[in-house]
């Protein structure tokens, strides 16, 4: 039920203004964190969820904007980043194992979006050159710095909170067995 709700919330932050916040939302720690709690086959049902709120943003909440091809790197992502937080976060995790989550999500994010945008952002984005590419990525750094923070602090507070809890389980009973 926790990863459910936290996809909602991802959904929320998606939908709320946050004009200078670029890209500080729930959604890949929420996606990470989904794909380590639930089984494979619930995982069409947050992808539906982010598809729909994709177009729901691109048709009403930013008129101009337009459903592209490069959108499908974007929907393949969210999926493999529930795949991801099931095969790193799924059976055992760990200190190394939340922090590696932390940081391949959104860095694995910021290279599939921005090579979908200048693949096939059209003909006025960016040249199909190297240089263009560059020029792409280098743009996409201040989305990626509000990612990795977004992602991180998702990912510590839902996976470090409960380890911390049952830490301190141990020394508070061994506390209350002395008295």
């Amino acid at each position: 039920m926790v990863a459910y709700l936290l996809v909602l919330f991802a959904v929320l932050s998606r939908l709320m203004p946050h004009a200078g916040w670029w890209s500080f939302t729930l959604v890949g720690g929420a996606l990470l964190y989904f794909g380590a709690r639930r089984p494979w086959k619930e995982m069409l049902l947050p992808l539906a969820v982010l598809v729909t709120t994709d177009c729901y943003l691109t048709v009403f909440k930013y008129p101009g904007f337009s459903i592209r091809v490069d959108s499908v790197f974007t929907w393949g992502w969210y999926l493999a980043a529930m795949v991801l937080g099931a095969a790193l976060l799924g059976k055992r995790v760990t200190l190394g194992r939340g922090v590696g989550a932390a940081l391949l999500g959104p860095t694995s994010f910021f290279v599939v979006s921005n090579f979908g945008v200048w693949l096939c952002g059209g003909i006025n984005m960016y040249p199909h050159t190297l240089a263009g590419l560059a020029s792409c990525y280098l743009a996409g750094v201040p989305f990626y710095r509000n990612d990795l923070a977004s992602t991180a602090l998702v990912l510590g507070v839902m996976l470090g909170v409960p380890a911390l809890v049952r830490r301190m389980q141990p020394a508070a009973m061994a506390a209350t067995a002395g008295k």
